[in-house]
């Protein structure tokens, strides 16, 4: 049975159709022959997967080449978990392991269904719903799907599907983490050995930590050597999908939060939970899909699980338009002239020292910030111009007068708030608010800025999150962009792009959509909408967004975030070209730009926390632009060549050290290798295959010389290595 086929059959009654019928009785009589009475198997050459016949838990799952059991002990199985709040009980669940199935199926050698009815629940009885999963394995995929047919007085809020009640690492002396993107980076919590509680020890009964689909499509439960791949196999997040982790029955001690390395604890199993957690808000009468959520294993580390990642990606990703300008080596500064409190800093009419100074360095583009009414963090979602500031006229020649010598204005704005000060907030505004299921709007608490009062947080300017679902709001936020635009704006950058504060399900119940509704969802309509404003006036204008998530990278293709000594590429290797952008802050900042230098990161100069002239910090912007000369010089190494991050190449050193590795169009590699010591030389060797002698340069020393592999590295700084 193929996914169309499925769908078709998740229709309604449909499914029952084939589960009660006699041609299902036929189905069965021509499925493969069942192993044990009690297990109904999937198997491929990567993966064997059991369910038991009378629960439909899923009881085994074993990665055949490495004999990895990742879900082992079949008495810890489990199906799904379904939360279905009552009246006067919202804690009501339907818990899988207490469920008989009514079918537990193989349909064909690569797929089983499986079918609950008359679910039962904790307190409430027996409820008018049936449950359909339909599991397929095929080339070491293993792909779960789910419907749920509605026919109960009862919401379905969430519904846990598929889960794992033993998750297992490859050995007793192994460890195991949770890997996921976030703002540009690959995030890290360890599993196993030890398990931090993310959820607070108020809330839950077992340690418990997630992973949230609004910030990546695939969470990597990894081990030293090997993991597993998670998906969740939609890029256009209909829903929001939690990968879950619960530890039982907790830790043993509380000190470095140690799991029990004990198959049991006082007779109570140990064991790590994982499900992947779909909040449906399934309504009474209603039929709702799952997303379907896909399982692979790999060997090796990260890069092996995100090029699972990479290859899924290529069948639905569209590589944006981008302006020239800013696909080549290129130098932003970020500029705030103005803050909530007041302060005015620089008048319009001043903006063009500073698109000089920025000419005269070979800096293409400023972010401006706070330009707008009440300045940064003010205002919002307001686009006017601050009359305290200067004139629209006087914004507007500043802009074009800057872009004529050369200098790209980016103006930096907010679309996804609402000042609560604001007489328009007050009139209007609100109605356009989130709101929560029992009616009340979401707040932030806003920003603090320079006054010891408001840095205190006693007079921030709080805001409304705006819902992004409701179409009379994005006709607003169209409206405030297109003042941008009016401008002669080079482009936007919209901060805080990634995220909507608290919010994840808006419950208003007149904003042109039948709540709740899921405001990630709202993005993609958005910036579609505020796209096609643009390219009325210019198709180069530049889109570009704060940290934006992976998928939302297809419209939003700049993307500005900050990163740390431990942060790993991981948006730079699954898009080697992408424009990104990584701030710069400090006065001799070295580090930062050799990591800028490594993972090929735009630099965004931003002297007194962007709030200064480029050259407040000279050596931060000499040896920067020495970066960029380098990066010029050598495009075909440096720029133009496919980020690998750390495969290809092995390096040494005697000290503390990172390295990336570029591959070019030609197939030879390039070496880049930071000496991250503060105060001494490394020796260093880097070995490529079948390679004995390289080229080397430095941004001090540009001229490449021939190099055996073997370097030694001054402290601060960078060499790059090249195949002859």
């Amino acid at each position: 049975m193929d996914r169309r086929a499925f769908n078709k059959l998740t229709g309604l009654a449909a499914i029952s159709a084939l589960c009660n019928s006699a041609d299902s009785a036929a189905l069965a009589r021509e499925s493969p022959a069942i192993i044990s009475p009690k297990q109904v198997i999937l198997e491929d050459d990567l993966l064997r997967v059991e369910f038991d016949s009378d629960s439909g838990a899923l009881t085994c799952l074993e990665r055949k080449t490495t004999s990895w059991t990742i879900q082992r002990r079949p008495e810890l199985g489990v199906s799904f978990r379904l939360l279905a709040p009552l009246p006067h009980r919202r804690d009501n669940q339907v818990l899988g392991h207490k469920q008989r199935a009514s079918v537990v199926k193989k349909v064909s050698e690569e797929q089983i269904l499986l079918q609950w009815k008359s679910l039962v629940s904790e307190h409430g009885g027996a409820l008018a719903m049936t449950f359909t999963a339909l599991i397929t394995l095929r080339n070491g995929g293993l792909t779960f799907e789910g419907t749920l047919l509605n026919e109960s007085p009862l919401h379905v809020e969430t519904i846990d599907y598929p889960y794992l009640g033993d998750l297992t690492p490859p050995s007793r002396n192994d460890r195991m983490s949770s890997e996921h993107m976030w703002y540009g980076n690959l995030e890290s919590e360890e599993l196993y050995p030890t398990f931090r509680n993310g959820k607070g020890y108020w809330g839950v009964k077992y340690p418990t930590k997630t992973v949230e689909s609004k910030q990546t499509l695939f969470c990597l439960i990894q081990s030293r050597n090997e993991g597993l791949y998670v998906e969740m196999h939609d890029p256009t997040q209909p829903y929001l999908l939690e990968y879950t982790f619960e530890q039982h029955p907790g830790v043993l001690q509380s000190v470095d939060e140690t799991v029990p390395l004990t198959e049991e604890i006082f007779g109570i199993p140990v064991h790590l939970e994982f499900r992947t957690c779909h909040f449906v808000f399934a309504a009474p009468g209603s039929t709702r899909k799952l997303v379907p959520v896909v399982l692979r294993t790999y060997s090796g580390d990260w890069h092996a699980g995100v090029d699972l990642y990479k290859q899924w990606r290529q069948t639905w990703f569209q590589t944006p338009h981008i302006a020239n300008w800013v696909q080549e080596v290129n130098a932003w500064q970020q500029l705030q002239i103005n803050a909530p409190e007041e302060d005015y800093t620089i008048p319009y009419r001043n903006i063009g020292g500073y698109a000089d100074e920025c000419a005269r360095q070979g800096i293409a583009a400023i972010q401006l910030v706070g330009w707008n009414k009440g300045g940064q963090d003010r205002g919002d979602p307001s686009q006017d111009i601050d009359p305290e500031l200067g004139t629209w006229q006087e914004l507007h020649d500043q802009i074009l007068q800057a872009q004529a010598k050369g200098v790209k204005i980016i103006l930096f704005a907010k679309l996804n708030w609402a000042d609560m000060t604001t007489e328009w907030f007050k009139s209007d505004l609100y109605k356009y608010a989130a709101t929560d299921p029992y009616g009340n709007p979401y707040e932030t608490d806003g920003y603090s800025y320079f006054t010891p009062t408001q840095l205190a947080g006693i007079n921030n300017r709080r805001r409304q999150v705006m819902d992004f679902l409701s179409p009379a709001y994005r006709d607003i936020a169209e409206a405030e962009f297109s003042k941008i635009i009016k401008l002669g704006a080079a482009g936007w950058l919209f901060d805080e792009s990634c995220h909507h504060g608290p919010v994840d399900y808006s419950f208003s119940p007149d904003h042109g959509y039948t709540p709740p509704g899921y405001i990630y969802a709202g993005d993609i309509p958005m910036v579609k909408q505020l796209r096609v404003a643009a390219d009325k006036t210019n198709p180069d204008f530049i889109f570009a967004g704060e940290g934006s998530q992976d998928w939302l990278t297809q419209h939003y293709p700049v993307s500005y975030f900050r990163i740390q000594a431990d942060s790993r590429a991981v948006s730079r290797y699954i898009d080697p070209h992408a424009p990104l952008i990584v701030a710069v802050t400090g006065f001799d900042d070295r580090e930062m730009l050799n990591l800028i230098l490594l993972n090929r990161y735009i630099i965004s100069y931003e002297p007194y926390n962007f709030k200064g002239r480029i050259t407040d910090f000279p050596s931060t912007l000499a040896y920067g632009q020495k970066i960029d000369s380098l990066r010029r010089k050598y495009r075909e190494w440096l720029w133009d060549a496919e980020f690998q991050d750390t495969l290809g190449a092995a390096v040494t050193s005697d000290g503390r050290h990172a390295y990336s590795v570029f591959l070019t169009s030609s197939g030879k590699r390039a070496v880049v290798v930071v000496n991250q010591e503060q105060d001494k030389s490394i020796s260093t060797e880097i070995k490529l295959p079948h390679t004995s002698s390289f080229l080397s340069a430095t941004p001090e020393q540009p001229e490449a010389h021939p190099t055996s592999g073997r370097l030694q590295i001054p402290a601060r700084s960078a060499v790059v290595v090249m195949q002859r």
